[in-house]
């Protein structure tokens, strides 16, 4: 969503890079430049002009940092105001002491509240809490069974009544989740295309009727000004908690997230980036402004991969390598690991100083948006289990059937298969090395104490065979002269 915002700023302050000193004009015209990047973002003027005058006043007349170039400095300082433009700090859910808490999901319709509501039950469910989800839409056709359903996935209970009264059916589910020692209590309720006085009246009644100790307001970034504007309507009628920004992986440009919570006043709390039940994530605005600014998010894609990746697995597979018996089995189980972070276009983005790359690698023939992985993943699942633990069994009618059953070519499965041998053959080269490397150290070790040469000084102890290992490693070896 912010590529465009992203790299227009960085463009300002590259302009600024190799100054030994900056003037009032270098940083008016650096400034200009961010102007016109946050108002094409679609952030809101007012909020653009009070932002540009709390930078211009804090980086004109401030001692430069000794460890910073003047660059720097102003760009340290507009990363500080955009993180307090989108709330300073992560907002937490207000967690009631005497269960169950309640959360009131609000919105107008299509802005993803139903599937936002399974999300952020599945997210409470990796806490350790057991949630429920409240079925309090009664107009949408077939709303009611959209959250079965999502909730069926995130395998958390959907309470339904089949009565015609909202506020009833909201009163209802607590002493659901009290007789089945449900914590967290989500409640769906209904939502119109546009904001209209019996939409509000009905919210209004349920929040009197069960009050909720967390309203979360659901908000479609693509809508751009208009979240803004959608959001100030019920936070004044409601008293919003905090917003659920969706489709931030979208194209929109993200003026939205920048503007909301200066124009309201709720925090971002959470921030949908797919489809999946699995893509609701905790907004930091701290860590966004580092992504805008291109300084990376290292601790999201840290967070990232310890949610994804299984520890038990991962060692096992160790092993697994280290007996050589590595297969295309456990190759794909890998994939689909990998696949869970997210494609590359997106951990470029995480990564400080790669954000750059991806506008550089589009048109190569480089594998951004993950589809590679998914035609390696085809190709695997349409081999028999026999096949993936002995892939020396899979000849040529072997192949034309594999590459059938995947859709792809016959040229792709003998790609695959050759990618996967040659990666075997590395695996084994690389713990022949370790093992070289371990039997030189217990020789050492078993040599004792360091022998001393002339004038009493100790002899330098030999270096491992390098030359070897890269020999052994060869034309694989990723490096050339």
């Amino acid at each position: 969503m912010f590529e465009d915002l992203s790299q227009n700023i960085q463009e300002a302050f590259r302009k600024l890079r190799g100054h030994g000193k900056l003037t009032d004009d270098d940083i008016n015209k650096a400034l200009k430049d961010v102007r016109m990047a946050l108002l094409s973002a679609d952030v809101n003027y007012k909020i653009v002009r009070d932002f540009e005058k709390a930078v211009k006043a804090r980086a004109l007349g401030t001692e430069i940092l000794s460890n910073l170039t003047p660059a720097q400095s102003v760009i340290k300082i507009v990363n500080e105001e955009l993180a307090n433009l989108m709330g300073g700090k992560a907002a937490k859910l207000n967690i009631s002491s005497q269960p169950p808490t309640i959360i009131l999901m609000v919105g107008l319709q299509g802005s993803g509240k139903t599937t936002s509501a399974a999300k952020l039950a599945l997210q409470m469910k990796k806490q350790g809490k057991r949630p429920a989800l409240v079925a309090a839409d009664i107009y949408r056709p077939a709303a009611i069974k959209q959250l079965q359903v999502v909730g069926a996935q995130a395998e958390v209970p959907v309470f339904t009544e089949d009565i015609k009264d909202a506020v009833q059916i909201a009163k209802d589910s607590i002493t659901f989740a009290n007789k089945h020692a449900r914590d967290v209590l989500i409640i769906d309720t209904a939502g119109r295309l546009q904001i209209d006085e019996r939409l509000m009246q009905e919210l209004k009644d349920i929040k009197a009727t069960v009050k909720p100790h967390e309203i979360l307001l659901v908000v479609d970034s693509m809508i751009g000004q208009e979240a803004v504007n959608v959001a100030e309507t019920f936070h004044n009628a409601l008293g919003v908690d905090g917003i659920v920004l969706t489709k931030l992986d979208g194209d929109a440009r993200g003026g939205a997230a920048l503007s909301i919570k200066a124009a309201t006043g709720c925090p971002i709390k959470f921030v949908g980036m797919g489809e999946k039940l699995e893509a609701l994530e905790i907004f930091h605005p701290d860590r966004m402004a580092s992504r805008i600014l291109g300084m990376g998010d290292v601790l999201s894609l840290i967070e990232k991969a310890q949610s994804t990746i299984d520890a038990k697995t991962a060692e096992k597979m160790v092993k697994k390598i280290k007996a050589d018996e590595f297969t295309l089995q456990d190759f794909l189980e890998q994939l689909q690991q990998v696949k869970k972070l997210g494609s590359l276009n997106d951990l470029l983005g995480m990564v400080p100083g790669l954000g750059g790359l991806k506008k550089k690698l589009t048109g190569v023939d480089f594998d951004l948006d993950g589809k590679e992985v998914k035609h390696m993943e085809a190709i695997i699942l349409s081999m028999t289990p026999k096949e993936r633990a002995d892939t020396s069994i899979i000849d040529a009618k072997r192949r034309k059937r594999i590459a059938m059953g995947s859709g792809t070519k016959v040229a792709d499965v003998n790609k695959l298969l050759k990618q996967f041998d040659e990666m075997r053959k590395m695996m084994r080269k690389f713990k022949t090395a370790q093992a070289q490397q371990q039997t030189s150290k217990k020789i050492k070790s078993k040599k004792g104490k360091i022998k001393k040469g002339k004038n009493n000084k100790p002899k330098m102890p030999s270096l491992p065979n390098l030359g070897g290992l890269l020999g052994q490693l060869g034309s694989k070896f990723p490096f050339k002269k």
